[in-house]
Protein backbone atom coordinates (compact mmCIF):
# COMPACT_ATOMS: atom_id res chain seq x y z
CA UNK A 1 0.00 0.00 0.00
CA UNK A 2 2.78 2.40 0.92
CA UNK A 3 4.54 1.71 -2.39
CA UNK A 4 1.32 2.45 -4.29
CA UNK A 5 0.94 5.79 -2.47
CA UNK A 6 4.54 6.73 -3.22
CA UNK A 7 4.02 5.74 -6.85
CA UNK A 8 0.92 7.95 -7.16
CA UNK A 9 2.76 10.86 -5.55
CA UNK A 10 5.70 10.36 -7.90
CA UNK A 11 3.44 10.34 -10.96
CA UNK A 12 1.67 13.54 -9.87
CA UNK A 13 4.95 15.35 -9.21
CA UNK A 14 6.46 14.21 -12.51
CA UNK A 15 3.38 15.35 -14.42
CA UNK A 16 3.40 18.73 -12.68
CA UNK A 17 7.06 19.15 -13.61
CA UNK A 18 6.19 18.13 -17.17
CA UNK A 19 3.49 20.80 -17.18
CA UNK A 20 6.02 23.37 -15.99
CA UNK A 21 8.65 22.59 -18.59
CA UNK A 22 6.40 21.63 -21.55
CA UNK A 23 6.82 25.10 -23.05
CA UNK A 24 10.59 24.69 -23.15
CA UNK A 25 10.18 21.36 -24.94
CA UNK A 26 7.87 23.01 -27.47
CA UNK A 27 5.12 20.42 -27.05
CA UNK A 28 1.79 20.20 -25.18
CA UNK A 29 2.04 18.99 -21.57
CA UNK A 30 -0.65 16.34 -22.17
CA UNK A 31 1.71 14.57 -24.56
CA UNK A 32 4.33 14.42 -21.81
CA UNK A 33 1.76 12.89 -19.43
CA UNK A 34 1.23 10.08 -21.96
CA UNK A 35 4.98 9.56 -22.31
CA UNK A 36 5.37 9.36 -18.52
CA UNK A 37 2.64 6.69 -18.50
CA UNK A 38 4.50 4.73 -21.16
CA UNK A 39 7.69 5.06 -19.11
CA UNK A 40 5.93 3.33 -16.17
CA UNK A 41 4.15 0.74 -18.36
CA UNK A 42 4.98 -2.83 -19.30
CA UNK A 43 7.43 -1.77 -22.00
CA UNK A 44 8.91 1.11 -20.00
CA UNK A 45 11.60 1.45 -17.38
CA UNK A 46 9.43 0.45 -14.42
CA UNK A 47 7.54 -2.34 -16.26
CA UNK A 48 4.29 -2.09 -14.29
CA UNK A 49 1.94 -4.70 -15.80
CA UNK A 50 -1.47 -3.17 -16.47
CA UNK A 51 -3.99 -4.30 -19.08
CA UNK A 52 -7.29 -3.99 -17.18
CA UNK A 53 -9.45 -2.21 -19.77
CA UNK A 54 -12.59 -2.54 -17.64
CA UNK A 55 -11.04 -0.71 -14.70
CA UNK A 56 -9.47 1.86 -17.02
CA UNK A 57 -12.84 2.49 -18.68
CA UNK A 58 -14.58 3.14 -15.36
CA UNK A 59 -11.86 5.46 -14.10
CA UNK A 60 -11.54 7.37 -17.38
CA UNK A 61 -15.31 7.69 -17.80
CA UNK A 62 -15.70 9.37 -14.40
CA UNK A 63 -12.71 11.62 -15.09
CA UNK A 64 -14.08 12.53 -18.52
CA UNK A 65 -17.41 13.30 -16.85
CA UNK A 66 -15.80 16.07 -14.78
CA UNK A 67 -13.80 17.33 -17.75
CA UNK A 68 -17.02 17.58 -19.77
CA UNK A 69 -18.83 19.34 -16.93
CA UNK A 70 -16.02 21.85 -16.47
CA UNK A 71 -15.90 22.43 -20.23
CA UNK A 72 -19.48 23.67 -19.99
CA UNK A 73 -19.11 25.32 -16.58
CA UNK A 74 -16.15 27.43 -17.73
CA UNK A 75 -17.71 28.45 -21.06
CA UNK A 76 -18.70 32.11 -20.96
CA UNK A 77 -22.06 32.11 -22.74
CA UNK A 78 -21.96 35.83 -23.51
CA UNK A 79 -18.79 35.31 -25.56
CA UNK A 80 -19.91 31.98 -27.03
CA UNK A 81 -23.46 33.02 -27.96
CA UNK A 82 -22.60 34.73 -31.29
CA UNK A 83 -20.85 31.59 -32.55
CA UNK A 84 -23.01 28.99 -30.79
CA UNK A 85 -24.94 27.98 -33.93
CA UNK A 86 -21.70 27.29 -35.81
CA UNK A 87 -20.19 25.42 -32.87
CA UNK A 88 -23.31 23.25 -32.46
CA UNK A 89 -23.29 22.37 -36.17
CA UNK A 90 -19.59 21.48 -35.98
CA UNK A 91 -20.15 19.33 -32.88
CA UNK A 92 -23.10 17.45 -34.41
CA UNK A 93 -23.19 17.49 -38.22
CA UNK A 94 -19.42 18.04 -38.36
CA UNK A 95 -18.70 15.08 -36.12
CA UNK A 96 -21.03 12.86 -38.17
CA UNK A 97 -19.46 13.93 -41.48
CA UNK A 98 -15.96 13.41 -40.10
CA UNK A 99 -16.86 9.90 -38.94
CA UNK A 100 -18.52 8.90 -42.23
CA UNK A 101 -15.74 10.28 -44.47
CA UNK A 102 -13.07 8.63 -42.31
CA UNK A 103 -15.01 5.35 -42.42
CA UNK A 104 -15.26 5.50 -46.22
CA UNK A 105 -11.51 6.01 -46.55
CA UNK A 106 -10.82 3.15 -44.12
CA UNK A 107 -12.95 0.84 -46.28
CA UNK A 108 -11.28 1.92 -49.53
CA UNK A 109 -7.65 2.25 -48.40
CA UNK A 110 -7.28 -0.08 -45.40
CA UNK A 111 -9.78 -2.72 -46.43
CA UNK A 112 -11.73 -2.76 -43.16
CA UNK A 113 -15.37 -3.82 -43.15
CA UNK A 114 -17.97 -1.05 -43.17
CA UNK A 115 -18.92 -1.69 -39.53
CA UNK A 116 -15.30 -1.70 -38.39
CA UNK A 117 -14.56 1.43 -40.40
CA UNK A 118 -17.58 3.24 -38.94
CA UNK A 119 -16.36 2.36 -35.45
CA UNK A 120 -12.92 3.87 -36.20
CA UNK A 121 -14.55 7.02 -37.55
CA UNK A 122 -16.93 7.29 -34.59
CA UNK A 123 -14.22 6.88 -31.96
CA UNK A 124 -11.98 9.48 -33.63
CA UNK A 125 -14.68 11.92 -34.75
CA UNK A 126 -14.56 14.33 -31.81
CA UNK A 127 -11.90 16.88 -30.99
CA UNK A 128 -10.30 16.79 -27.56
CA UNK A 129 -11.41 19.59 -25.24
CA UNK A 130 -8.55 19.10 -22.77
CA UNK A 131 -5.93 19.46 -25.50
CA UNK A 132 -7.61 22.43 -27.19
CA UNK A 133 -8.21 24.30 -23.92
CA UNK A 134 -4.66 23.67 -22.72
CA UNK A 135 -3.04 24.96 -25.92
CA UNK A 136 -5.28 28.02 -26.24
CA UNK A 137 -4.67 29.07 -22.65
CA UNK A 138 -1.03 28.15 -22.12
CA UNK A 139 0.07 29.50 -25.49
CA UNK A 140 -2.22 32.54 -25.07
CA UNK A 141 -3.63 32.12 -28.57
CA UNK A 142 -5.67 35.28 -29.03
CA UNK A 143 -7.59 34.51 -32.22
CA UNK A 144 -9.66 36.68 -34.54
CA UNK A 145 -13.35 36.42 -35.44
CA UNK A 146 -14.41 34.55 -32.30
CA UNK A 147 -12.33 31.53 -33.36
CA UNK A 148 -11.18 30.74 -29.82
CA UNK A 149 -14.78 30.57 -28.54
CA UNK A 150 -15.75 28.49 -31.57
CA UNK A 151 -12.99 25.95 -30.90
CA UNK A 152 -13.72 25.86 -27.17
CA UNK A 153 -17.46 25.29 -27.54
CA UNK A 154 -17.06 22.78 -30.36
CA UNK A 155 -14.42 20.71 -28.57
CA UNK A 156 -16.36 20.90 -25.31
CA UNK A 157 -19.65 19.77 -26.83
CA UNK A 158 -18.78 17.20 -29.50
CA UNK A 159 -17.83 14.28 -27.24
CA UNK A 160 -21.51 13.35 -26.59
CA UNK A 161 -22.09 12.90 -30.34
CA UNK A 162 -18.92 10.84 -30.74
CA UNK A 163 -19.92 8.77 -27.71
CA UNK A 164 -23.38 8.12 -29.20
CA UNK A 165 -21.91 7.07 -32.56
CA UNK A 166 -19.44 4.78 -30.77
CA UNK A 167 -22.39 3.08 -29.08
CA UNK A 168 -24.04 2.74 -32.49
CA UNK A 169 -20.83 1.18 -33.88
CA UNK A 170 -20.72 -1.28 -30.98
CA UNK A 171 -24.37 -2.21 -31.54
CA UNK A 172 -23.77 -2.70 -35.27
CA UNK A 173 -20.81 -5.02 -34.69
CA UNK A 174 -22.63 -6.98 -32.00
CA UNK A 175 -25.58 -7.56 -34.37
CA UNK A 176 -23.78 -8.22 -37.65
CA UNK A 177 -25.55 -11.43 -38.65
CA UNK A 178 -28.66 -11.07 -40.81
CA UNK A 179 -30.98 -12.57 -38.21
CA UNK A 180 -30.15 -9.79 -35.80
CA UNK A 181 -29.77 -6.95 -38.32
CA UNK A 182 -33.39 -5.77 -38.21
CA UNK A 183 -33.46 -5.88 -34.43
CA UNK A 184 -30.12 -4.07 -34.35
CA UNK A 185 -31.49 -1.24 -36.52
CA UNK A 186 -34.52 -0.86 -34.26
CA UNK A 187 -32.28 -0.82 -31.18
CA UNK A 188 -30.09 1.87 -32.73
CA UNK A 189 -33.09 4.10 -33.43
CA UNK A 190 -34.44 3.70 -29.90
CA UNK A 191 -31.01 4.25 -28.40
CA UNK A 192 -30.42 7.49 -30.34
CA UNK A 193 -33.78 8.88 -29.25
CA UNK A 194 -33.21 7.99 -25.61
CA UNK A 195 -29.66 9.37 -25.70
CA UNK A 196 -30.74 12.78 -26.96
CA UNK A 197 -34.10 13.25 -25.19
CA UNK A 198 -33.10 11.88 -21.78
CA UNK A 199 -29.62 13.41 -21.99
CA UNK A 200 -31.02 16.91 -22.51
CA UNK A 201 -33.86 16.44 -20.01
CA UNK A 202 -31.67 15.22 -17.15
CA UNK A 203 -29.05 17.90 -17.72
CA UNK A 204 -31.72 20.60 -17.72
CA UNK A 205 -33.59 19.31 -14.66
CA UNK A 206 -30.48 18.80 -12.51
CA UNK A 207 -29.09 22.19 -13.54
CA UNK A 208 -32.30 24.00 -12.57
CA UNK A 209 -32.40 22.17 -9.24
CA UNK A 210 -28.78 23.05 -8.47
CA UNK A 211 -29.27 26.71 -9.41
CA UNK A 212 -32.40 26.94 -7.25
CA UNK A 213 -30.72 25.32 -4.25
CA UNK A 214 -27.61 27.51 -4.44
CA UNK A 215 -29.43 30.77 -5.17
CA UNK A 216 -32.71 30.55 -3.27
CA UNK A 217 -32.04 28.30 -0.29
CA UNK A 218 -29.53 27.82 2.51
CA UNK A 219 -29.56 24.02 2.32
CA UNK A 220 -25.86 23.95 1.47
CA UNK A 221 -23.67 25.22 4.28
CA UNK A 222 -20.91 27.71 3.50
CA UNK A 223 -17.75 25.96 2.41
CA UNK A 224 -19.60 22.87 1.15
CA UNK A 225 -20.68 24.31 -2.21
CA UNK A 226 -17.96 22.51 -4.17
CA UNK A 227 -18.72 19.18 -2.44
CA UNK A 228 -22.39 19.65 -3.27
CA UNK A 229 -21.50 20.36 -6.90
CA UNK A 230 -19.40 17.18 -7.12
CA UNK A 231 -22.40 15.20 -5.89
CA UNK A 232 -24.67 16.96 -8.37
CA UNK A 233 -22.34 16.19 -11.30
CA UNK A 234 -22.03 12.52 -10.36
CA UNK A 235 -25.78 12.31 -9.78
CA UNK A 236 -26.55 13.89 -13.14
CA UNK A 237 -24.14 11.53 -14.91
CA UNK A 238 -25.40 8.42 -13.09
CA UNK A 239 -29.13 9.13 -13.51
CA UNK A 240 -28.68 9.87 -17.21
CA UNK A 241 -26.77 6.62 -17.73
CA UNK A 242 -29.32 4.53 -15.83
CA UNK A 243 -32.29 5.71 -17.91
CA UNK A 244 -30.36 5.49 -21.20
CA UNK A 245 -29.57 9.17 -21.73
CA UNK A 246 -26.34 10.58 -23.07
CA UNK A 247 -24.58 11.18 -19.75
CA UNK A 248 -21.82 13.32 -21.28
CA UNK A 249 -24.43 15.54 -22.91
CA UNK A 250 -26.23 15.84 -19.57
CA UNK A 251 -23.21 16.99 -17.58
CA UNK A 252 -22.05 19.36 -20.34
CA UNK A 253 -25.47 21.01 -20.55
CA UNK A 254 -25.63 21.17 -16.77
CA UNK A 255 -22.20 22.81 -16.74
CA UNK A 256 -23.20 25.54 -19.19
CA UNK A 257 -26.43 26.38 -17.34
CA UNK A 258 -24.92 26.38 -13.84
CA UNK A 259 -21.69 28.09 -14.89
CA UNK A 260 -23.55 31.00 -16.46
CA UNK A 261 -25.94 31.55 -13.57
CA UNK A 262 -25.38 33.86 -10.60
CA UNK A 263 -24.82 31.18 -7.97
CA UNK A 264 -22.84 31.99 -4.86
CA UNK A 265 -19.16 31.15 -4.55
CA UNK A 266 -18.86 30.51 -8.28
CA UNK A 267 -15.31 31.90 -8.37
CA UNK A 268 -14.28 29.36 -5.72
CA UNK A 269 -15.96 26.55 -7.67
CA UNK A 270 -14.22 27.53 -10.90
CA UNK A 271 -10.83 27.39 -9.17
CA UNK A 272 -11.69 24.06 -7.53
CA UNK A 273 -12.91 22.36 -10.70
CA UNK A 274 -10.00 23.78 -12.66
CA UNK A 275 -7.67 21.94 -10.27
CA UNK A 276 -9.85 18.82 -10.21
CA UNK A 277 -10.04 18.54 -14.00
CA UNK A 278 -6.31 19.23 -14.21
CA UNK A 279 -5.74 16.23 -11.95
CA UNK A 280 -8.24 14.18 -13.99
CA UNK A 281 -6.37 15.04 -17.20
CA UNK A 282 -3.06 14.03 -15.65
CA UNK A 283 -4.35 10.63 -14.62
CA UNK A 284 -6.29 9.98 -17.84
CA UNK A 285 -3.29 10.67 -20.06
CA UNK A 286 -0.96 8.83 -17.68
CA UNK A 287 -3.29 5.82 -17.60
CA UNK A 288 -3.61 5.84 -21.38
CA UNK A 289 0.17 5.75 -21.63
CA UNK A 290 0.33 3.00 -19.00
CA UNK A 291 -2.08 0.86 -21.08
CA UNK A 292 0.02 1.25 -24.23
CA UNK A 293 2.56 -1.31 -25.41
CA UNK A 294 5.16 0.57 -27.51
CA UNK A 295 6.41 -2.68 -29.07
CA UNK A 296 3.05 -2.91 -30.86
CA UNK A 297 3.37 0.55 -32.43
CA UNK A 298 5.27 -0.73 -35.45
CA UNK A 299 2.35 -3.07 -36.23
CA UNK A 300 -0.16 -0.21 -36.36
CA UNK A 301 2.09 2.55 -37.70
CA UNK A 302 0.79 2.41 -41.30
CA UNK A 303 -2.95 2.36 -40.52
CA UNK A 304 -2.49 4.99 -37.79
CA UNK A 305 -0.60 7.31 -40.14
CA UNK A 306 -3.14 6.75 -42.91
CA UNK A 307 -6.07 7.52 -40.58
CA UNK A 308 -4.24 10.57 -39.20
CA UNK A 309 -3.82 11.88 -42.75
CA UNK A 310 -7.49 11.11 -43.55
CA UNK A 311 -8.67 13.03 -40.51
CA UNK A 312 -6.33 16.01 -40.72
CA UNK A 313 -6.27 16.70 -44.46
CA UNK A 314 -9.50 15.21 -45.83
CA UNK A 315 -12.33 14.37 -43.41
CA UNK A 316 -12.02 17.26 -40.94
CA UNK A 317 -11.45 20.00 -43.58
CA UNK A 318 -14.39 18.78 -45.70
CA UNK A 319 -16.71 18.84 -42.68
CA UNK A 320 -15.47 22.25 -41.46
CA UNK A 321 -15.59 23.97 -44.86
CA UNK A 322 -19.06 22.59 -45.67
CA UNK A 323 -20.41 23.95 -42.39
CA UNK A 324 -18.56 27.27 -42.01
CA UNK A 325 -18.38 28.60 -45.58
CA UNK A 326 -22.19 29.17 -45.80
CA UNK A 327 -21.78 31.48 -42.77
CA UNK A 328 -19.25 33.52 -44.79
CA UNK A 329 -16.32 32.50 -42.61
CA UNK A 330 -12.98 33.26 -44.22
CA UNK A 331 -10.83 30.59 -45.82
CA UNK A 332 -8.16 31.33 -43.21
CA UNK A 333 -10.58 30.78 -40.33
CA UNK A 334 -11.88 27.54 -41.85
CA UNK A 335 -8.32 26.32 -42.35
CA UNK A 336 -7.34 27.10 -38.76
CA UNK A 337 -10.48 25.45 -37.33
CA UNK A 338 -9.73 22.39 -39.49
CA UNK A 339 -6.15 22.15 -38.26
CA UNK A 340 -7.20 22.68 -34.63
CA UNK A 341 -9.19 19.41 -34.62
CA UNK A 342 -6.93 17.67 -32.11
CA UNK A 343 -7.64 14.07 -31.10
CA UNK A 344 -6.87 13.05 -27.56
CA UNK A 345 -8.23 11.57 -24.35
CA UNK A 346 -11.89 11.23 -25.37
CA UNK A 347 -11.07 9.18 -28.46
CA UNK A 348 -8.80 6.83 -26.52
CA UNK A 349 -11.38 6.49 -23.73
CA UNK A 350 -14.03 5.53 -26.29
CA UNK A 351 -11.67 2.93 -27.78
CA UNK A 352 -11.21 1.48 -24.27
CA UNK A 353 -15.00 1.33 -23.99
CA UNK A 354 -15.15 -0.73 -27.21
CA UNK A 355 -12.58 -3.22 -25.90
CA UNK A 356 -14.27 -3.41 -22.48
CA UNK A 357 -17.53 -4.37 -24.27
CA UNK A 358 -15.74 -7.34 -25.90
CA UNK A 359 -16.33 -6.11 -29.46
CA UNK A 360 -14.34 -8.22 -31.91
CA UNK A 361 -12.54 -6.27 -34.63
CA UNK A 362 -9.80 -7.34 -37.02
CA UNK A 363 -7.33 -4.65 -35.91
CA UNK A 364 -5.72 -3.32 -32.73
CA UNK A 365 -8.19 -0.47 -32.13
CA UNK A 366 -6.65 0.86 -28.92
CA UNK A 367 -3.12 1.25 -30.26
CA UNK A 368 -4.31 2.68 -33.58
CA UNK A 369 -6.36 5.34 -31.77
CA UNK A 370 -3.52 5.90 -29.30
CA UNK A 371 -1.05 6.48 -32.12
CA UNK A 372 -3.43 8.80 -33.97
CA UNK A 373 -3.97 10.83 -30.78
CA UNK A 374 -0.24 10.85 -30.09
CA UNK A 375 0.49 12.17 -33.58
CA UNK A 376 -2.33 14.68 -33.34
CA UNK A 377 -1.31 16.17 -30.00
CA UNK A 378 2.41 16.10 -30.88
CA UNK A 379 2.20 17.50 -34.43
CA UNK A 380 -1.01 19.55 -34.60
CA UNK A 381 -0.81 20.66 -30.99
CA UNK A 382 2.78 21.83 -31.34
CA UNK A 383 2.21 23.55 -34.68
CA UNK A 384 -1.15 25.16 -33.87
CA UNK A 385 0.31 28.49 -32.56
CA UNK A 386 2.65 28.68 -35.57
CA UNK A 387 -0.23 27.88 -37.96
CA UNK A 388 -2.42 30.58 -36.42
CA UNK A 389 0.31 33.17 -36.93
CA UNK A 390 1.03 32.07 -40.50
CA UNK A 391 -2.68 32.35 -41.33
CA UNK A 392 -2.70 35.81 -39.72
CA UNK A 393 -5.48 34.72 -37.38
CA UNK A 394 -3.92 36.07 -34.18
CA UNK A 395 -5.01 39.36 -32.69
CA UNK A 396 -2.99 40.91 -29.87
CA UNK A 397 -5.88 43.20 -28.98
CA UNK A 398 -7.94 40.14 -28.00
CA UNK A 399 -7.51 38.07 -24.84
CA UNK A 400 -8.35 34.36 -25.06
CA UNK A 401 -8.77 34.28 -21.26
CA UNK A 402 -11.94 36.36 -21.62
CA UNK A 403 -13.69 33.43 -23.30
CA UNK A 404 -13.60 31.47 -20.03
CA UNK A 405 -15.74 31.97 -16.94
CA UNK A 406 -12.71 31.95 -14.66
CA UNK A 407 -11.38 35.15 -16.19
CA UNK A 408 -11.66 38.26 -14.03
CA UNK A 409 -11.14 41.43 -15.96
CA UNK A 410 -8.62 43.79 -14.44
CA UNK A 411 -10.59 46.79 -13.33
CA UNK A 412 -7.70 49.27 -13.74
CA UNK A 413 -8.23 50.44 -10.14
CA UNK A 414 -5.74 50.31 -7.30
CA UNK A 415 -6.63 51.06 -3.72
CA UNK A 416 -4.86 53.59 -1.57
CA UNK A 417 -5.16 53.42 2.21
CA UNK A 418 -5.29 56.83 3.88
CA UNK A 419 -5.15 57.09 7.68
CA UNK A 420 -6.64 60.23 9.25
CA UNK A 421 -4.75 61.19 12.44
CA UNK A 422 -5.90 63.83 14.92
CA UNK A 423 -5.37 67.30 13.57
CA UNK A 424 -5.56 66.20 9.93
CA UNK A 425 -7.18 68.85 7.75
CA UNK A 426 -9.87 66.30 6.72
CA UNK A 427 -10.90 65.67 10.34
CA UNK A 428 -14.56 66.50 11.08
CA UNK A 429 -15.20 67.38 7.43
CA UNK A 430 -17.67 65.72 5.07
CA UNK A 431 -16.44 63.61 2.15
CA UNK A 432 -17.86 66.03 -0.40
CA UNK A 433 -15.94 68.97 1.11
CA UNK A 434 -12.41 67.52 1.03
CA UNK A 435 -9.97 67.78 -1.87
CA UNK A 436 -9.18 64.25 -3.00
CA UNK A 437 -6.59 63.28 -5.61
CA UNK A 438 -7.78 63.81 -9.19
CA UNK A 439 -9.97 60.96 -10.43
CA UNK A 440 -10.12 59.24 -7.05
CA UNK A 441 -13.17 58.07 -5.17
CA UNK A 442 -13.75 57.22 -1.50
CA UNK A 443 -14.75 53.57 -1.61
CA UNK A 444 -14.68 52.59 2.02
CA UNK A 445 -14.25 53.98 5.49
CA UNK A 446 -12.97 51.90 8.39
CA UNK A 447 -13.75 53.16 11.89
CA UNK A 448 -12.58 50.83 14.63
CA UNK A 449 -14.10 47.43 13.84
CA UNK A 450 -16.80 49.00 11.70
CA UNK A 451 -16.55 49.21 7.93
CA UNK A 452 -18.91 51.47 6.01
CA UNK A 453 -19.53 52.76 2.51
CA UNK A 454 -19.11 56.55 2.69
CA UNK A 455 -21.54 58.97 1.11
CA UNK A 456 -20.99 62.57 0.22
CA UNK A 457 -22.33 63.70 3.60
CA UNK A 458 -20.30 61.19 5.64
CA UNK A 459 -18.17 62.97 8.23
CA UNK A 460 -14.54 61.94 8.53
CA UNK A 461 -13.32 61.50 12.10
CA UNK A 462 -9.88 61.19 13.64
CA UNK A 463 -8.41 57.64 13.50
CA UNK A 464 -10.59 56.78 10.49
CA UNK A 465 -9.00 54.92 7.61
CA UNK A 466 -10.20 55.86 4.13
CA UNK A 467 -9.78 53.53 1.18
CA UNK A 468 -9.50 55.55 -2.01
CA UNK A 469 -9.57 54.32 -5.61
CA UNK A 470 -6.79 55.61 -7.79
CA UNK A 471 -6.12 54.04 -11.10
CA UNK A 472 -6.07 46.79 -10.47
CA UNK A 473 -7.97 45.83 -7.54
CA UNK A 474 -7.43 42.71 -5.51
CA UNK A 475 -10.20 42.06 -3.01
CA UNK A 476 -9.18 41.51 0.61
CA UNK A 477 -11.22 40.12 3.47
CA UNK A 478 -14.90 40.87 2.77
CA UNK A 479 -14.22 43.45 0.08
CA UNK A 480 -15.51 42.38 -3.33
CA UNK A 481 -15.66 43.86 -6.79
CA UNK A 482 -18.05 42.34 -9.28
CA UNK A 483 -18.36 43.07 -12.98
CA UNK A 484 -21.83 43.57 -14.42
CA UNK A 485 -22.24 43.53 -18.19
CA UNK A 486 -24.96 45.95 -19.33
CA UNK A 487 -27.08 44.96 -22.31
CA UNK A 488 -30.19 46.71 -23.57
CA UNK A 489 -32.45 44.50 -21.44
CA UNK A 490 -30.61 45.19 -18.19
CA UNK A 491 -32.64 47.15 -15.64
CA UNK A 492 -29.80 49.67 -15.20
CA UNK A 493 -29.46 50.48 -18.89
CA UNK A 494 -30.17 54.15 -19.62
CA UNK A 495 -30.48 55.18 -15.97
CA UNK A 496 -28.47 57.54 -13.81
CA UNK A 497 -26.68 55.94 -10.87
CA UNK A 498 -28.65 58.09 -8.45
CA UNK A 499 -31.87 56.54 -9.85
CA UNK A 500 -30.81 52.99 -9.01
CA UNK A 501 -32.13 51.36 -5.87
CA UNK A 502 -28.74 50.07 -4.76
CA UNK A 503 -28.27 48.23 -1.45
CA UNK A 504 -26.63 50.34 1.24
CA UNK A 505 -23.47 48.22 1.10
CA UNK A 506 -23.00 48.49 -2.68
CA UNK A 507 -21.24 51.21 -4.61
CA UNK A 508 -20.58 51.55 -8.32
CA UNK A 509 -16.84 52.22 -8.38
CA UNK A 510 -15.99 52.16 -12.08
CA UNK A 511 -17.57 52.06 -15.51
CA UNK A 512 -15.57 50.52 -18.36
CA UNK A 513 -16.86 52.07 -21.58
CA UNK A 514 -15.02 50.92 -24.69
CA UNK A 515 -11.45 52.15 -24.15
CA UNK A 516 -12.30 54.43 -21.22
CA UNK A 517 -12.34 53.82 -17.48
CA UNK A 518 -14.81 56.25 -15.93
CA UNK A 519 -15.05 57.17 -12.26
CA UNK A 520 -18.80 57.75 -11.96
CA UNK A 521 -20.91 59.97 -9.77
CA UNK A 522 -24.64 60.04 -9.14
CA UNK A 523 -25.35 61.84 -12.44
CA UNK A 524 -23.49 59.29 -14.59
CA UNK A 525 -25.79 57.48 -17.04
CA UNK A 526 -25.18 53.75 -17.55
CA UNK A 527 -25.23 52.83 -21.24
CA UNK A 528 -25.65 49.62 -23.23
CA UNK A 529 -22.28 47.86 -23.62
CA UNK A 530 -20.87 49.27 -20.39
CA UNK A 531 -19.09 47.06 -17.90
CA UNK A 532 -20.02 48.26 -14.43
CA UNK A 533 -17.58 47.46 -11.63
CA UNK A 534 -19.56 47.44 -8.38
CA UNK A 535 -18.11 47.31 -4.89
CA UNK A 536 -20.05 45.00 -2.57
CA UNK A 537 -19.32 44.72 1.15
CA UNK A 538 -21.69 41.78 1.79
Amino acid sequence: MEIAIILVATVIILCILAEKFSGKFGMPALLLFMLIGMMFGSDGFFKIPFENYGLAERFCTVSLCFIMFYGGFNTKWKTAKPIAHKAVLLSTVGVFLTAVITAFLCVVVLGYTWQESFLVGAVLSSTDAASVFAILRRKKLNLKDGTASLLEMESGSNDPVSYMMTLIGITMLQGQNLANQAASNVNIGIMMTRQIVFGVAIGLIIALMVIYILKKTKLVADGLDTIFMIGAVLGCFGISQIIGGNAFLSVYLMGILVGNSQIRNKVVMVSFFDGLTGLAQIFIFFLLGLLAFPHRFSQVLWPALAIMIFLTFIARPIAVFLILLPFKCSIRQCTLVSFAGLRGAASIVFSIMVIANNVNVSYDLYHIVFMVSLFSVAIQGTLLPWTAKKLEMTDDSMDVRKTFNDYCEESAITLMRMYIPKGHNWENRQIKDVSMPTGSLALMLKRGKETMIPKGDTTILADDTLILSVPAYEPKDQEKLQEIEIDKKHSWCGKRIEELNLPSDMLIALIIRKEQNLIPDGKTVILEGDTVVAYDNQ
